[in-house]
């Protein structure tokens, strides 16, 4: 036998729509949790309902992990397809599971030295229940050959079916228990990974961005949210409307995306902290409300989850190719502010961080995620999440004395030097009446049309871009300041990135990450001092055009030294990102 491997591993489970694939991984994930290890878990699957390659592949560690890895150690597969599809991702030595009834061509198996046996996994679930319970025999087999004690995964069959009743959770214990015991006789002796609980770690959580957002965003004091569902920004507008009523939290299933955002923009006017969700082809729809939200100076928050395009595109996929539209969507010219968190700790604070942002600035905020981002479930310590950090910042809401103490009347969009007039909300007193013009208007919103008047009302609003620009945080360094390469990215690209230049430094080279979280207005001082430092900068990102780079040429004049691109709607590997740098890929970006 090879030398045993403990606690570092990946897994991947794979069949067909249908077969339970996603809930399978999800309920893996919470055992192994439960058992202490880091887990890292990410969902792959098809846009139908029926058919198509779903998979699930699990990164497990005693070390916090943020990003999936290759090679993968155990293979359970409940179609065929499922080995070839993830037959190049095999370590050697690892080991596949297969139902029975399954012909498949043993030789490119073998040739990779990967172990590969039918297990009556289907039969099994026949005789204790029924044959759609293959997946927790799966499951149970997975365990058994790893020798990874079956009572984690039991707590979670508990957990799982209890709704179902008492017969239903029995019926799935014995499966597993079936399937356990007869892995690990066949194959637990001969098997180099093992999995085993770590002795006194702490409780952790299982959380994935989405869930993060739209927590951050209730903490915040988020009380009205509209969306029409969308992938990948579903989830979040599920978790907000499955709270309970005491939270107070109205929820609007909208008929289309438009009528979506003009309803956040409604509940904003009137003072509520209201947000929509949506992915790129709805935020597409959103950009006309974006402008009305901007000329009428209201705060609004979007949570652009993105995915892959153009047109319905990828949509269970994941990719970075909203950035410049964010930036710049709408017609005209006017301000708003554009985030980008990297972890989920970072999706937490993104989700309160965009009310007090949209509500200083009067203007609208996006937050920006991905697929990738939004629907990975990692183990986070129980202090991850830091409520005691959230801060309520309204801006300049006047209050009811403020308004009683006004002599020349209340002018809703005054000119300041800040470009911030004082707000008050519709219905607060009756000295706050005013116009709310979605045509150019006057300091109390009464269309205008003169010269001298729509220049100093725009310059007022972008105004705001230079007061924001001074809250905007400088991108975040990780890693050894003087690196021979520094990977320059955003978002989601961050977890992949920090493994990879963790990778290259263990190996003896030299690596950094640059991270940006806060992309418009980009702080540019900071910007260009941080890219001066580095010696040679490759942005890492998920688009065709490199945008981050081309973001950062337009405002800094900085150009980086080479760009690695990746648009087939999956996530980069580390591996891919230390690969590529060897290549010094340059796709699409123009020089």
């Amino acid at each position: 036998m090879a030398s045993v491997v403990t606690n570092d591993m990946s897994i991947v489970i794979g069949g067909d729509a249908g077969q339970g694939v996603e809930s399978s991984g999800a309920g893996f994930c919470l055992s192994f949790a439960r058992a202490g290890l880091h887990v890292f878990g990410m969902q792959d699957y098809h846009s139908r309902i029926r058919g198509g390659h779903n998979f699930y592949q699990i990164r497990l560690s005693e070390k916090p992990r943020l990003s999936h890895s290759n090679p993968v150690h155990l293979l359970i597969a409940l179609t065929p397809e499922t080995v070839r599809l993830h037959l190049d991702q095999l370590a050697e030595g690892a080991a596949g599971v297969l139902p029975e009834r399954f012909e498949i061509d043993p030789a490119p198996l073998e040739k990779r030295g990967v172990r590969v046996d039918t297990l009556p996994l289907i039969r099994m679930a026949e005789e204790h229940g029924n044959r759609v319970m293959a997946n927790t025999a799966a499951l149970g087999a997975a365990a058994g050959i790893t020798e990874f004690p079956l009572q984690f995964m039991e707590s979670v069959i508990r957990d799982n079916f209890a709704a179902k009743g008492q017969q239903t959770v029995d019926t799935n214990l014995k499966v597993a228990e079936a399937a356990y015991g007869l892995a690990r006789d066949r194959y637990g002796a001969d098997f180099p990974y093992k999995l085993v609980p770590v002795d006194g770690a702490p409780r952790r959580m299982l959380m994935n961005g989405n869930q993060a957002l739209a927590m951050g965003a209730l903490a915040g004091g988020c009380r009205f949210v509209s969306a029409y569902p969308m992938t990948p920004a579903t989830s979040i507008f599920e978790w907000l409307s499955g709270l309970p009523r005491e939270y107070g939290v109205v929820t609007k299933h909208a008929e289309d995306e438009i009528a979506a955002a003009d309803m956040a923009i409604g509940a904003s006017f009137v003072g509520a902290r209201g947000m929509t969700a949506t992915s790129g082809g709805g935020f597409c729809l959103m950009v006309e409300a974006l402008g009305l939200a901007a000329m009428t100076e209201v705060p609004m928050v979007i949570m652009l989850a993105q995915r892959g395009g153009p047109s319905n595109g990828l949509p269970t996929r994941t990719e970075q190719s909203d950035l410049l539209f964010a930036i710049n969507a709408s017609h005209g010219e006017s301000p708003r502010i554009v985030t980008a968190p990297g972890t989920v700790e970072e999706c937490f604070e993104a989700g309160w961080r965009a009310f007090n942002l949209a509500e200083k600035y009067q203007c609208p905020v996006v937050v920006m995620t991905d697929s990738f981002l939004a629907s990975t479930l990692r183990t986070l310590d129980m202090d991850a999440i830091d409520f005691s950090s959230v801060s309520i910042d309204r801006g300049s809401t006047l209050t009811p004395q403020e308004l009683d103490g006004l002599t020349n009347g209340y002018k809703r969009f005054e000119f300041t030097e800040t470009g911030i007039s004082p707000r008050a909300l519709p219905g607060q007193h009756p000295a706050a009446a005013f116009s709310a013009a979605s045509d150019e208007h006057d300091e109390e919103g009464h269309f205008l049309e003169e010269i001298e008047g729509r220049r100093r009302m725009m310059q007022k609003r972008m105004r705001k871009l230079r007061e924001a620009e001074r809250e905007m945080r400088p991108p975040k360094r990780y890693g050894p300041p003087e690196a021979e390469t520094t990977l320059v990215c955003w978002g989601s690209s961050f977890g992949p990135c920090k493994e990879a230049a963790d990778e290259i430094n263990d190996a003896g080279g030299s690596a950094n990450v640059l991270q940006f979280g806060d992309l418009w207005p980009l702080p540019e001082e900071v910007t260009a001092a941080a890219l001066s430092e580095c010696r040679r900068t490759v942005t890492v990102e998920q688009n065709y055009t490199s945008q981050l780079a081309k973001l950062l040429r337009m405002t800094t004049g900085i150009k980086v030294d080479g760009t690695l691109n990746k648009y087939d709607g999956r996530p980069f590997a580390p591996e891919e990102i230390v690969a590529g740098l060897g290549k010094e890929v340059v796709s699409g970006y123009a020089a």
